[in-house]
């Protein structure tokens, strides 16, 4: 996925990086200064509003739609802010329904420590496709208590190549006994997809299953340089088998975001 240019450059100066470890649904993460806490808190805890859909009525809703979804957060890519007010995108999921990318939504520093793999939140925004990616913008949300969910991987190796995969987009699934084949300059992943970047850019990596090859990627507002799966894909040779898990983002096709990698 080629990243999408975040509004101002002076919000990458604090976007904050989420990490991941062997377990893909604990997040630890670094932050940036703190917003400004009498002028954006209003502004962000604003109450979601709407009749709750399910997963299905979402996905058969037309885009550019309001929609409101009670969902779990799954993980959270790294918090950052544009114009004073505060944001982050968060993948999160149903049980058992399905996955959701909730993409730049308001939130503040304190919320989004408060956010952690199980959280549940009623949103209401709208939803969008980017480049093949469904996902829900404009958000506001409120935090649910007293409820979590964490989900498991659902494999989805035999999905690959198939219609059906996308079936599954957001959610977090496995990809087992996966071969690492050589990118284009022969290594076994590049800095950005087109091997522009340095350490701390995304990694891209290639693996294959029944002859056909897939690319996949460490996205690195979501696991940074400093996480487990950075360094184990950093690791790979080529030739090794490996069984993934990820969240199932999608651009212009399949594009999982892997946080975990283990050698078979």
């Amino acid at each position: 996925m080629k990243k999408r240019f975040l509004a101002l450059a002076a919000a990458c100066a604090v976007l904050a990086a989420a990490g991941c470890n062997n377990n893909a649904n604990t997040t630890t993460t670094t932050t940036a200064a703190a917003a400004p806490a009498d002028t954006t808190a209003a502004a962000n805890t604003a109450e979601a509003s709407g009749d709750v859909m399910s997963h299905a009525d979402y996905i058969a809703a037309e885009l550019d739609t309001p929609v409101t979804v009670e969902t779990y957060v799954q993980a959270k890519q790294g918090w950052w802010e544009d114009n004073g007010v505060g944001q982050a995108s968060f993948y999160a999921q149903d049980n058992p329904e399905g996955g959701y990318f909730l993409y730049n939504m308001p939130c503040t520093q304190e919320e989004y420590d408060k956010i952690v793999p199980g959280t549940k939140l009623r949103v209401n925004g709208f939803k969008s496709e980017w480049s093949g990616e469904i996902e829900i913008t404009d958000a506001k949300f409120e935090i649910i208590d007293g409820d979590t969910f964490v989900a498991a991987a659902e494999d989805v190796t035999a999905l690959l190549g198939k219609d059906e995969l996308i079936d599954h987009q957001n959610e977090f699934v496995s990809f087992k006994g996966m071969t690492v084949e050589a990118r284009e300059n022969g290594d076994a992943f590049n800095y950005k997809w087109d091997n522009s970047g340095a350490e701390g850019d995304d990694l891209y990596f290639d693996v294959s299953k029944d002859g056909t090859t897939y690319t996949f990627t460490v996205e690195s507002y979501l696991c940074g340089a400093d996480t487990d799966v950075y360094k184990a894909v950093k690791a790979l040779n080529v030739g090794d088998t490996v069984d993934l898990e990820g969240f199932l983002y999608w651009y212009n096709g399949a594009n999982p975001h892997i946080t975990n990698v283990t050698k078979a």
